[in-house]
């Protein structure tokens, strides 16, 4: 059973994904939920710079869209783009953090640092200069033929950085001292999250719709980061600022604007999320970022319809006396992007449950939190967990440094199917490994899995059925004290047992999901129906061929009795050739008739090497039975029957075969209905307990929570973590 994992993970490594847990695949092929990672797994892994909006004597400025002018060139806006970063160059390559890198391409400066020799020469550090290219900066030419005095000769436009300052993960910023060639005083220039450099600025250069303009690019999907400046006092020399703290430096600046980043969607992503909506394969996004922006990724991709309802659980943890409580928020149901990768919300369906829901139960919603709030959820409200589960969608549990490592290693090592899209330090915890780095590998996995799985239950049923009727044989031919030969044991184990075990598991995976999955257990009534029912049929016309032998046959030649070669354990007669040959065709039957295709595995006939052995082993054994060869016949130990039975045993075996088929096909279709009544009739309660809640949920009317509610933990908290809601206005 385990040739299918085998086959499966080979043709998993040909498309690119590398497993190193075998028995994974076949659970890959239950998977119906999706847990995803934003950045680098939804979208692509760096950002492009979409734009900048400076600020101007407290008041935002149009967005702007080109950074690279001459109008900016000067501009303190520009100059902290181009000194605050960590860049290095590395064999003369700019090398540091993609993000910064970007920042610094985008405006299209040029970075020097000092050699050995010159550092060596000045005895001290020398600093990194960096200057826009000469065909930004404006022409300045001498008048006539008037002569320039020294000092108004037209000078270089260099900025050197002095010091900097890091960016840390705990502070959220950086900051550095630069000083423009030619300039008494230095400047400081920081950038970081835009809520952290709005608080360390002067109130009054801050504008006033600050936090609106902040909240509608994130709502957009956008990363914002913002930068401030501050001219430094003339004492500060040099040496100074070398020991100087950051705390000295980081205060009392001026709000410069912002720099917003876009984290684009990659290519094969709206369409892979399409076709797992189509198979009923929920998608959860778990993400470090900003809430709002993965909820905004979440719409563009399509894991959140246009139509569908996102609610927000705010979740604040008890305070000064007061209990912990959760703010339910509605996000806005408007579509913020409508770039033409978006999935069209008519190709999917949405499934219901009753088709006589009003429009508030029909209507789907999702639910998106935080990690400060999902831990107070947690620790507060026990009981809410499992129906926030149900329907969340977007998780943004921020987590900072190695510990999105580490709990990124966690998930992939305990998930069914974890899959790492980087051969990096998560490939070696994960299960999976996908080469091409894109969710295209999801798709293409559950295929797998599923072929797989019903390759392992196809084989099953095949060796059940192997069992039983080599199992009826032996008990017919000892009713007249006979048994199969040794020769013929060993015909039927190696050339027809092993051969179709081996080429029946290479039916490669159906070329599209679907909505149907495969059982999850060999204990299922459809499986087990299957079994009996050509256990039923192999039997009967076994039985058939086998009493009617003696009945067709002249009474005394049922048994040969050959003086010259004695056969002592009476093998050699017509029943046993007639069991024997009966058998070896019904091996071959129940092989076709298992070896089914749509909708998880390709037809068999598109198995090459199945089809060329079932074809030989049928053609062999047809020609030995109607064409009886006198040395086959001593190996086998079969004797020469009457050409008249011959024919019956053909007709029996043609019978067989298409009762067999017949039987197995119409299961697919009378299964179903059948399996369908009997639950409608008895009213059986769902064994998954996610099941049964979401049924309980359908006809809850205080479930989804109103908006602009409040739902608060009692003083008493119980076992079960009861809470109530209060509704306020």
């Amino acid at each position: 059973m385990t040739a299918g994992i085998v086959y499966a993970q080979r043709r998993l490594k040909k498309v690119g994904i590398f497993c190193i847990s075998p028995q994974r695949i076949n659970i890959c092929g239950q998977l119906n939920l999706i847990c995803f990672d934003k950045t680098g797994t939804l979208t692509e892994d760096g950002l492009d710079l979409w734009g900048i909006q400076r600020v101007e004597n407290a008041r935002f400025l149009l967005p702007e869209e080109k950074v690279c002018s001459e109008m900016l060139v000067k501009s303190q806006f520009v100059a902290c783009m181009a000194t605050c970063h960590s860049l290095t160059k590395i064999e003369g390559v700019l090398s540091g953090d993609p993000l910064d890198l970007k920042m610094f391409e985008a405006i299209g400066w040029i970075l020097e640092e000092a050699t050995e020799e010159e550092t060596a020469l000045h005895n001290r550090i020398m600093p990194t200069v960096v200057r826009p290219p000469k065909q930004l900066l404006p022409e300045s030419a001498p008048a006539g033929n008037q002569e320039m005095e020294l000092f108004e000769l037209p000078a270089v436009y260099e900025i050197g950085i002095v010091r900097q300052f890091p960016f840390s993960s705990a502070l959220q910023r950086m900051c550095v001292v630069a000083r423009v060639l030619g300039d008494r005083k230095m400047d400081a220039y920081m950038k970081g999250a835009p809520e952290v450099i709005a608080g360390l600025c002067k109130p009054e250069t801050v504008p006033v719709d600050f936090e609106k303009v902040l909240e509608d690019y994130t709502k957009q999907g956008f990363r914002v980061i913002a930068l401030a400046h501050r001219k430094l006092e003339s004492k500060l020399t040099w040496h100074k600022v070398q020991n100087v703290g950051r705390d000295a430096i980081e205060n009392n600046m001026d709000f410069m604007g912002l720099i917003i980043m876009q984290n684009k969607l990659k290519r094969e992503t709206p369409a892979v999320l399409e076709d797992l909506h189509k198979a009923n394969i929920r998608t959860v996004m778990v993400t470090g970022d900003n809430m709002l922006t993965a909820v905004s990724v979440a719409r563009d991709c399509g894991m959140i319809l246009p139509q569908d309802k996102v609610i927000i659980a705010e979740a604040l943890p008890p305070k000064d006396g007061k209990v912990a409580k959760i703010n339910w928020h509605y996000a806005d149901t408007m579509t913020q992007n409508n770039d033409s990768s978006a999935i069209d919300p008519e190709a999917i369906p949405i499934k219901l449950v009753h088709d006589n829901l009003e429009d508030l139960q029909v209507t789907r919603y999702h639910f998106a939190m935080n990690g400060k709030s999902f831990s107070v959820i947690l620790e507060h409200f026990q009981d809410l967990v499992p129906k926030l589960m149900l329907h969340g969608t977007v998780f943004a549990l921020t987590m900072l440094g190695c510990a999105v490592t580490v709990q990124m290693i966690v998930a992939l090592k305990r998930a069914h199917g974890g899959i790492s899209l980087s051969e990096l330090e998560a490939s070696v915890a994960s299960p999976f490994t996908s080469k091409t780095p894109s969710i295209s590998c999801v798709p293409n996995l559950i295929r797998e899995g599923r072929a797989a799985l019903m390759t392992s239950f196809c084989v099953f049923k095949f060796m059940a059925l192997y069992s039983i009727i080599q199992y009826f044989s032996v008990t017919l031919l000892y009713s007249i004290l006979s048994n199969l030969g040794d020769f013929q044991f060993l015909f039927i184990d190696l050339a027809i047992i092993l051969v179709v075990v081996f080429t029946m598991s290479l039916n490669p995976a159906w070329k599209e999901l679907v909505a149907q999955r495969p059982p999850s257990g060999l204990i299922s009534g459809a499986l087990l129906f299957s079994v009996l029912s050509q256990i039923i049929i192999s039997i009967g016309f076994q039985s058939l061929g086998a009493f009617n032998t003696t009945g067709s046959l002249d009474g005394n030649s049922s048994h040969l009795n050959d003086e010259t070669n004695p056969d002592k354990h009476n093998i050699e007669n017509y029943e046993n050739t007639t069991v024997f040959f009966i058998s070896s065709f019904q091996y071959l039957i129940v092989a076709i008739a298992f070896s089914k295709g749509k909708p998880f595995r390709q037809p068999c006939y598109k198995n090459y090497f199945f089809v060329v052995s079932v074809v030989m082993l049928y053609a062999f054994i047809l020609f030995i039975m109607l064409h009886p060869v006198d040395s086959i016949d001593q190996v086998l130990q079969i004797v020469c029957v009457p050409y008249p039975w011959r024919i019956t045993m053909l007709i029996i075996v043609l019978v067989n075969a298409f009762v067999s088929i017949a039987v197995e096909e119409s299961l697919d279709w009378w299964g179903k209905c059948c399996l369908s009544w009997a639950l409608n009739c008895r009213k059986k309660m769902p064994k998954a307990k996610y099941m049964y809640l979401a049924q309980e949920l359908l006809v809850d009317p205080e479930w989804p929570p109103k908006p602009q509610t409040t739902t608060e933990a009692k003083a008493l908290v119980k076992e079960n973590g009861s809470c109530q809601i209060i509704t306020i206005t």
